[in-house]
């Protein structure tokens, strides 16, 4: 849910950056324990029994090696927190009291800006006033707080989503509130209150009070469910849209179920506010609610930010199967992996999860879990019956649907598709095929109509990849040398490498092509370091690793971070040498298996890099370059001597070039050393 955020002056996020204590700030979400130079836990974003979390507080970077998550101070505020970069630099700025100052804005934007913070102060206000009218007021506690009990949830639940009630009288809130000093307009515009004969009325009188919170756990709104059966009064009543609700952007229960989600890989999605609560109440705390309504695209890019895969329960009925399909396109559209299950007996989450208890339900969910277009699938053939032109809709839409399944990684589960359904169908499987790639030209189309100059140069559907051996090992080895450099770059870069030059001296001036790279953000970080290093800078790991660009930031971190450090015996070179080859011939589960068995469990070994060997890191990588170069050079020689149009002169030029390249090749490949990078 947005909420409103001006440009934090650079001034001020300097200040913030320089007050950073990584193991302040990342020690409060996870235990740490000292662990030679480093820190280490169990990581909080995904399950593990043996830590493999680090901190680093000289680099002031966290990494797992479990599960490959890393980043800085505040990557780590994003991620575990879900916030904006803008959200976690005043995060911290509030932890450290620093007074956040902010660039020049608009006198709207800033009137905007006033709204919002307003109705977050009412809205924090309202809160604590429909909690305490629920636990300390005769007819909260006899009303409100009676019904929530018989709706079997229990007292820590209840203060946990912060509920309340409203009082049923006429104005009881807004007599409070005003006396309070809020403003009467920004009452109104929360939805708290309404203007009827002159005055100020509660709008939620008699009902059970749901505050509604974004992703940094502000309530932006609430839902207001009424208890006494009134035919004429609506069950709920929802805060209208402002400055801060917007309901399309709204999932209820996001902020408490975040975490969750993230460690389970899988977000399960119900209709009601009640459902959420109870589930979480059984302990399946990766649930949100989408509030009845239809899914719309930013709640999907919400559960984005979290999962690839959804699972959507409702209740059986029909109504409840036509709300679980509406948005399927959109949500197959934006790359989700979906599925539905459909709560048996006339029973909704809540009921059912109460009925049978916490264990049986996921149980439940775990065996009953459809594909969400084949389910599709399933209703509409029912539905058409033996009508012959309804089946054919039916053919229609289902391949249009499937031509939403357009990423690149996605194509199998196309085909898989196709192949599934075309079977159920009883129908030709080419056939279903081209009309799935008819919508996908057709859609093309559409966008090319919407932007003519824009060219698609990606790979064609059908084009074949190959990963032969030797490709794969070659591509394998770039990646392997192009990370070693940036390491070297990052680590050693300062160092001196000869009497007269430090190793960034060395690198640079061997004048390395940046298209050699296959990592093109490694192009980015030596143009960043080559600018710095042109004035007399040498760049360290901790100014690459709180850039802007969260690419370079994770190159850096993954290229400089290891799960093991040094211990005083493995100074011994012949030592290093050999666990450096196993980890070359072993993968990396295998070395360190093979290797613990081999040491005392818990002594911190030591491989790979050693400080003393930086020279010759560097030797082997630019060695490693050249040769690539020289290859290159190489394949293009030879492209030029299969022109049929070249006199003999010119070939015979053609054939001193290459046999001196090869020459250059092979005392290349004399000189190149091992340089091993397992990550």
């Amino acid at each position: 849910m947005p909420q409103i955020l001006g440009l934090i002056s650079q001034q001020t996020i300097q200040q913030i950056l320089s007050r950073i204590d990584i193991i302040d700030i990342v020690g409060g979400f996870v235990k740490l324990k000292k662990r030679g130079a480093n820190y280490l836990g169990l990581c909080p974003f995904h399950n593990e029994k043996t830590p493999s979390f680090t901190v680093s507080p000289a680099k002031e970077i966290y990494k797992c090696f479990g599960c490959g998550r890393s980043g800085n101070t505040i990557g780590f505020l994003m991620e575990h927190e879900k916030y904006s970069y803008v959200e976690a630099l005043r995060w911290l700025a509030n932890r450290y009291n620093i007074e956040v100052e902010e660039t020049e804005t608009s006198p709207e934007f800033k009137q905007q800006q006033q709204v919002a913070e307003s109705l977050f102060i009412i809205n924090n206000f309202a809160q604590q006033y429909f909690s305490n009218v629920l636990f300390n007021e005769e007819e909260g506690q006899d009303i409100g707080l009676s019904y929530l009990k018989e709706r079997k949830f229990r007292d820590e639940i209840i203060e946990k989503f912060q509920l309340g009630y409203c009082l049923d009288k006429r104005d009881a809130f807004a007599t409070t509130a005003v006396a309070a000093k809020y403003n009467a307009d920004y009452l109104q515009k929360s939805g708290l209150v309404v203007m009827r004969d002159s005055r100020l009325v509660d709008n939620y009188r008699g009902r059970i009070i749901f505050p509604v919170h974004n992703q940094t756990g502000k309530i932006i709104g609430f839902g207001a469910r009424i208890i006494r059966s009134n035919d004429r009064a609506p069950k709920y009543i929802n805060t209208p849209e402002n400055e801060i609700y917007v309901k399309s952007k709204i999932l209820y229960g996001s902020y408490f179920a975040r975490r969750a989600i993230d460690i389970n890989d899988e977000c399960l999605l119900v209709e009601g506010y009640t459902d959420v609560i109870s589930l979480h109440q059984a302990g399946i705390e990766n649930v949100v609610a989408s509030g009845g309504t239809s899914l719309t695209l930013d709640q999907l890019r919400l559960i984005k930010k979290y999962t690839n895969n959804l699972t959507i329960i409702y209740d059986g009925d029909s109504a409840g199967i036509k709300a679980a399909l509406r948005g399927l396109d959109m949500a197959i559209e934006e790359g989700l992996n979906v599925k539905l299950v459909l709560i048996p007996d006339k029973e909704d989450p809540d009921s059912y999860v109460q009925k049978v208890g916490a264990g049986s339900f996921k149980n439940f969910i775990a065996e009953n879990k459809k594909d969400f277009i084949l389910f599709q699938l399933e209703v509409s053939v029912k539905d058409a019956g033996s009508d012959s032109a309804k089946k054919a809709a039916v053919v229609n839409q289902l391949a249009e649907t499937i031509s939403k399944i357009n990423k690149a990684e996605d194509f199998t589960r196309q085909q898989d598709y196709i192949r599934q359904c075309a079977e159920l169908l009883k129908i030709d499987e080419q056939g279903l095929h081209n009309l799935v790639n008819k919508f996908i030209r057709e859609k093309v189309q559409r966008e090319e109509q919407k932007s003519p100059d824009k060219k698609n140069t990606g790979p064609a559907l059908n084009e074949t990849i190959d990963f032969s051996d030797e490709t794969f090992n070659a591509l394998f080895q770039d990646e392997l040398q192009e990370r070693a450099l940036v390491r070297i770059l990052v680590n050693y870069g300062a160092k001196a490498f000869d009497e007269k030059k430090t190793v960034a001296d060395y690198i640079f001036g061997e004048e390395i092509e940046e298209d050699f790279f296959k990592n093109k953000k490694i192009n980015d970080l030596l143009a960043i370091y080559k600018r710095e290093h042109s004035i007399g800078r040498n760049l360290s790991v901790t100014d690459f690793t709180y850039l802007p660009d969260n690419e370079i930031v994770q190159l850096v971190i993954n290229a400089t971070n290891y799960p093991y450090e040094m211990s005083v015996r493995w100074n011994d070179e012949d030592r290093a040498h050999t666990i450096n080859k196993k980890i070359w011939e072993l993968n990396y589960e295998e070395f360190r298996s093979q290797i613990l068995k081999e040491e005392k469990a818990n002594e911190i070994i030591y491989f790979l890099g050693a400080d003393e060997n930086y020279k010759n890191e560097v030797e082997d990588v630019l060695i490693y370059l050249k040769l690539k170069k020289v290859k290159r050079l190489i394949l293009l020689n030879e492209e030029d001597m299969k022109n049929p149009q070249s006199d003999p002169e010119t070939i015979k030029h053609y054939q001193e070039v290459h046999i001196h390249l090869k020459q250059m090749q092979q005392e290349l490949s004399g000189k190149k050393g091992t340089v091993v990078y397992p990550f």
